[in-house]
């Protein structure tokens, strides 16, 4: 899961990144309000983290912004503001949810949980399924029956991304984009090679799930049952 952190204050954004890392996350950080809408118009997260007061351009700008260029993207407001008028401008304006400082990592992580699973592609305990497979995106385990594989945190992402857009054929492009991230110097190589990873991982499983691939038109999952 990639996760946008927008904040000024660069020791809490830099140790909330770090303690999301180390559970799994992909985490990119901001330090200003415009520099976090810049990344955040980008498309390519599934949670942003956005802190009401900053310099530049303040929270509630950037989600409105965000809103009114069409991103979706599920928006979790940080701030040390305790009136609820606040709160509720923040809800009024797009947000999904608000969390205040100070917080535990657990109780973000399952606040960061609860937000993906309204999209209907989680289950209640955080994993995906597609098929006869499923992937924990916080341990990166992909299992199938009683076999399992540890993943990649890339291999992991990938999967993830696929499996939450099942029904779209996905260009090598796109998914660098999410996956990788929009300023990477991946290529179409890069995304061969770990669709080639994780063709062998569904092998090893004896996964119905396959990775199909149109040249030049793009990737999608596919569960191919016995008629």
């Amino acid at each position: 899961m990639k996760v946008l952190i927008v904040d000024d204050e660069k020791r809490l954004a830099e140790a909330v990144a770090q303690n999301l890392r180390r559970n799994n996350f992909d985490t990119d950080v901001s330090y200003d309000g415009e520099d976090g809408l810049y990344n955040a118009l980008s498309g390519v997260y599934d949670v942003i983290l956005l802190d009401i007061m900053m310099p530049k351009k303040d929270g509630l700008s950037v989600l409105a912004e965000l809103r009114a260029e069409g991103i979706q993207t599920p928006v979790i407001l940080l701030t040390a503001l305790g009136e609820v008028e606040d709160r509720v401008r923040g809800l009024d304006r797009g947000a999904d949810d608000y969390l205040p400082k100070p917080f535990r990592t657990e109780e973000l992580i399952a606040r960061i949980k609860a937000v993906t699973r309204r999209r209907g592609v989680y289950r209640q305990d955080g994993i995906l399924s597609f098929g006869d497979i499923e992937l924990n995106p916080l341990s990166l385990v992909l299992t199938r029956e009683e076999k399992s594989f540890t993943l990649t945190q890339k291999e992991s992402r990938l999967l993830e991304y696929l499996i939450e857009n099942r029904d779209i054929r996905l260009s090598a492009n796109t998914i660098i984009e999410k996956v990788w991230g929009y300023d990477s110097d991946a290529d179409d190589g890069n995304v061969q090679s770990y669709m080639s990873f994780l063709r062998k991982k569904l092998n090893a499983l004896s996964s119905a799930v396959k990775i199909g691939n149109v040249r030049g038109s793009g990737y999608m999952l596919e569960y191919e049952t016995e008629e």
